[in-house]
């Protein structure tokens, strides 16, 4: 039976009042679970609702930014909730920065406390703060929630508040507030603050969550980081959307994963491709995996073959493949679940209900159907801006609304999208363009190739030429002529990389990007 429906938010417009139905209407149902123990869904309402309380006595008022620095956890999920109940702005950060990266984030944002840890991976994230000697006049209070005296203290200013007062402020958010700003990865430049309002954060992510069929009664793995919206929005959000489980992980381990999936049966489970990637390259055989049902991927080219063997040797049927970035609120577009590998693998699916995507050239105009140009987007799913950068936002978004991605695709007649490349990453080889993710897509065939990155390097002769960065299956039988030969056959002549490096590994970002930036020298 497909039960996307019976979660349905109808004019639900606001993720306090989404808390709130969902306590009414699945109470009982485990919100949370794992490790950490489970909570109800009333249990999860009643502990953000202190929060929620505590922050009011603590003083933070509708409007204000509050960050949260800490990997994945059921405190981090009642925390956001809480916070977003007093009518705060979250500023989700990644537990990767550095404490420089961290508080130049807390200093554009203007951000009034802070939640954080210490001991995650070894950093002492309030130490890291501190250590930058970065005056933060904004910031009026840390709050460290792995230390129990600094996390009770404040639960216990919470009395100060009553719970009629604490109704009143989550009722009062309005649906076009400001629910967060999460930044950008920044592999073009200084991360940008996206910001986001509680009304297209769940127009967006229950179109998401219908095309994924993500529905009431799954137990999903929240893998990726909660600072990114693959983890936050895809994540948490999606999850309260359908009233699913939540099983939180603070960082991607091979055989932990491989436990909860067992022990907790686990039904869906989303991350970068070289997580499934890593699952596959375990001995699985120890493990019961029969529960997983839907996996989902993207951020990075995916090889066809991935796709089959997440169906075949992992036993998951259904496997999706999303586009979307920051900006466009996490999601533009997604390829369904019980689609053909070939498709998961090399298209992006089709836009989500009430997106337009629209392809230009240079100039603005649209280009012929199958022909390569400039990724537009207009729809719910369009951030408001950049956070105190209204040139940036004005660059990026055009007097129609059409939000400018700087990704370049194609659509075919049946309206799937395929990204061939960054309108920044793409290099012109003697007057041709070439695009990156149509090469690294044809090399992710080769046999000897594990995972690729594709970029351009200068040259003499032709202006550019491509470098395809390798991630070797067997390091020991690496061959780049053999590669290069093999490429000539199936790639025209200016498409092909002119040289191979080998690595052990491509650098990512926290959402799975390439940061092609590393890439251009290697050495």
């Amino acid at each position: 039976m497909d039960r996307r429906d019976t979660a349905g938010v109808g004019a639900i417009a606001t993720i306090p009042a989404l808390l709130t139905d969902r306590a009414e209407r699945f109470g009982e149902v485990f919100a949370i679970s794992g490790p950490e123990g489970r909570l109800t869904y009333t249990e999860l309402a009643e502990r953000a609702a202190r929060v929620t309380r505590a922050a009011m006595s603590s003083g933070i008022e509708p409007g204000d930014r509050v960050g949260i620095w800490a990997p994945n956890s059921a405190r981090w999920v009642v925390t956001a909730l809480g916070l977003l109940g007093a009518g705060a702005t979250v500023v989700p950060i990644s537990t990767r920065l550095t404490g420089v990266e961290a508080a130049d984030m807390l200093a554009r944002s203007h951000t009034r406390a802070l939640f954080t840890v210490r001991g995650f991976l070894g950093y002492d994230y309030p130490r890291m703060l501190a250590e930058t000697g970065r005056e933060l006049p904004d910031l009026a209070r840390t709050i460290v929630a792995s230390d129990a005296d600094s996390w009770s203290s404040f639960l216990e200013s919470a009395s100060a508040t009553t719970v009629e007062e604490a109704r009143a402020r989550a009722a009062a958010v309005d649906p076009d507030d400001i629910s967060d700003i999460l930044f950008t990865s920044g592999t073009t430049g200084a991360p940008k603050g996206v910001l986001a309002t509680h009304r297209q954060t769940l127009a967006v992510f229950s179109g998401w969550a219908d095309a994924v069929t993500l529905r009431q009664g799954d137990r999903y793995l929240l893998v990726n980081p909660f600072s990114h919206t693959f983890g936050y929005k895809a994540g948490i959000i999606a999850s309260l959307l359908r009233a699913a489980t939540m099983v939180p992980v603070p960082r991607f381990e091979t055989d932990l994963v491989l436990d909860l999936i067992e022990q907790e049966r686990i039904t869906m489970i989303a991350g970068a491709p070289t997580l499934f990637t890593d699952l596959l390259h375990r001995d699985r055989t120890r493990h019961d995996l029969s529960s997983l049902r839907l996996a989902g991927t993207g951020g990075a080219t995916v090889p066809t073959e991935l796709v089959e063997r997440i169906r075949t040797d992992l036993g998951v049927p259904q496997v999706f493949t999303a586009y979307g970035l920051t900006e466009s609120i996490g999601v533009v577009s997604v390829c369904p679940p019980d689609a053909p590998a070939d498709l998961v693998a090399t298209t992006a699916g089709k836009a989500l209900p009430g997106t337009e995507i629209r392809l230009v050239d240079r100039t603005g105009n649209p280009v012929p159907l199958g022909d390569p140009g400039e990724i537009t987007v207009r729809g719910a799913n369009v951030m408001r801006g950049y956070l105190d950068d209204p040139e940036a936002t004005a660059a990026t978004i055009d007097t129609d609304g059409w939000l400018h991605t700087g990704d370049i695709g194609t659509l075919d007649a049946a309206g799937y999208l395929r990204i061939t490349g960054r309108l920044k990453e793409m290099f012109i080889v003697g007057g041709f363009n070439a695009y990156p993710a149509e090469i690294e897509q044809t090399l992710l065939r080769h046999p000897g190739i594990q995972d690729v990155a594709v970029v351009g390097i200068p040259d003499s002769r032709l202006g550019e030429v491509g470098r395809a960065v390798v991630v070797p299956t067997d390091p020991a039988a690496a061959d780049a002529a053999a590669i290069l030969d093999w490429a000539r056959s199936r790639l025209a002549g200016y498409k092909v990389p002119r040289e191979v490096v080998f690595t052990n590994a491509l650098p990512r970002n926290p959402g799975g990007k390439v940061l092609k930036s590393q890439l251009r020298d290697p050495r």
